[in-house]
């Protein structure tokens, strides 16, 4: 089995990163033939920018642009998206969203009917989000984030395409007592990705 790690983060150094190797790491030791692939969006120098190129393949007056055709075919060929990345603002940060608009198109993600009738196309796709929190959990739940989160990604954007969420896990900096304790839940998220029931 084969899982495409999507990280967004602009320092290799950082947690965020750290993290999505841990997550690496507890994918494939569960199996000898599970493996991983790190698609770092900053270092591979993504353009998130939604241009007229595709919204003229979102119309489809024009073929996908050859960038996104790549993400693509990374994500056909993968078993599970892992999404690794902080939170910025409540949300994902703007490389990764502009990721998801650019490559999750009308056609590929989703079908768009005449009639206005969605087709959802991605429910062969198991997707693992993994948040790097600021804040704390109280936080989360006294301000009612967890469900915007939930309303705005796990719903508004995969759910929209028929990708099922199996995990949906922040990890919470100021609860735990070292960064290695995020590291270590990582690796036994990864552990669980292909054993998880979708």
């Amino acid at each position: 089995m084969h899982a495409l790690i999507v990280v967004s983060h602009p320092l290799a150094s950082s947690l965020t990163h750290r993290v999505a190797h841990a997550l690496a790491e507890g994918i494939t030791s569960t199996h000898s033939e599970n493996s991983a692939d790190i698609a770092d969006l900053t270092r591979e120098g993504f353009n998130p920018v939604f241009n007229e190129s595709d919204y003229a393949a979102f119309m489809k007056t024009a073929p996908l642009p050859p960038d996104v055709a790549r993400e693509q075919a990374r994500i056909d060929n993968a078993d599970a998206l892992v999404l690794v990345f902080p939170v910025y603002w409540w949300s994902m940060p703007g490389l990764l969203k502009g990721w998801i608009d650019r490559v999750f198109a009308n056609g590929w993600a989703y079908e768009e009917s005449p009639e206005g009738k969605v087709v959802k196309k991605l429910g062969h796709l198991p997707v693992h989000l993994v948040s790097i929190g600021g804040a704390d959990r109280k936080t989360y739940d006294k301000h009612g984030y967890h469900q915007a989160w939930d309303a705005q990604i796990v719903h508004g954007i995969f759910d929209y395409c028929g990708a099922p969420v199996v995990t949906n896990e922040t990890l919470f900096l100021p609860d735990l007592s070292t960064p290695d304790v995020a590291l270590e839940q990582a690796r036994a998220l990864g552990a669980r990705i292909f054993t998880a029931p979708v």
